[in-house]
């Protein structure tokens, strides 16, 4: 005869913990910025706080048309040398900021700390898209008159491209803008654009007139600090990042605290070195 009194998962699920899920990827999978592609990471090396980036000016070419007389003057006709010529020498300085999230797990409750590590991750990889997206609104500001969003949007890559910009452009959605974007342009209007991590993969929207498009939710009011904001388009050239080590997540135990302490970190800062190379979108009307 069998024993009805056997207890398990079957008969006495109101008494099982259930095992959290993984909620989110780690820090430099949430990230849209982290992994380099749209915005370069300068990495800083230990015992410094700070990063130095040149900021090069173009210069003008000589043509050599013909070749002058040995025997004149050669101030005047004969062979010379071409000009030298030197680019501007401007740089600047991108400060890190120390960034952290800190929890602390008491054994008691059985929370899994792994879980607990990649959720404080995925916080510091939050606030670095916060600050990244803050640091858009020192980008050349365009305001929208157009009741077809993407007629500024073509307006604004052309205007990039006429300031002598002839790399890569990546473009950011806000998401309170998303909906009107796509209903200009259709889901199936564009290619699809190559993404790095899981990030980019959920938040491409497609090529659209050789910009790799993006939504994002950080690109609001809020964190840019401007009135009706849109979009951001810029080149690899319009802001650089600077970093040290990457993002970093301890757990270690403490006694006095009957449990483990849970910290995330990452040493980050982000300058704009040219506002030419990238525009905000707004619509502040």
């Amino acid at each position: 005869m069998a024993n009805s009194a056997y207890g398990s998962g079957l008969n006495l699920d109101a008494l099982m913990v259930p095992v959290q899920a993984q909620t989110v990827y780690a820090a430099q999978e949430n990230s849209l910025y982290l992994p380099g592609t749209m915005i370069p990471m300068v990495q800083v090396p230990a015992g410094s706080a700070t990063a130095q980036v040149a900021v090069m000016g173009a210069v003008a070419a000589t043509t050599l048309s013909v070749e002058g007389d040995p025997s004149a003057d050669p101030v005047v006709t004969g062979p010379q040398d071409f000009d030298t010529v030197l680019p501007t020498d401007t740089k600047k300085t991108i400060t890190l900021q120390l960034i952290a999230a800190r929890t602390i797990l008491r054994d008691f409750g059985g929370v899994d700390v792994a879980d607990m590590s990649r959720i404080m991750g995925s916080a510091i990889s939050s606030s670095v898209d916060t600050k990244i997206s803050a640091e858009m609104a020192n980008l050349t500001q365009q305001e929208i008159t157009d009741a077809n969003m993407l007629h500024e949007f073509y307006e604004a890559v052309g205007a990039i491209r006429a300031a002598g910009e002839t790399g890569p452009l990546n473009a950011i959605i806000s998401a309170a803008a998303y909906k009107e974007f796509m209903e200009h342009i259709g889901s199936s209007a564009f290619s699809n654009a190559d993404v790095q991590n899981a990030a980019m993969r959920t938040g491409a929207i497609g090529v659209l007139a050789g910009v790799n498009c993006y939504v994002s939710s950080f690109l609001n009011d809020t964190n840019t600090g401007v009135t009706g904001t849109k979009a951001a388009i810029f080149s690899a050239d319009a802001m650089r990042g600077a970093i040290q080590g990457g993002v970093n997540v301890e757990v270690e135990r403490r006694a006095s605290a009957v449990g483990n302490d849970v910290v995330a970190s990452i040493a980050f800062g982000i300058e704009t070195l040219d506002a030419t190379r990238g525009i905000l979108l707004k619509d502040a009307a």
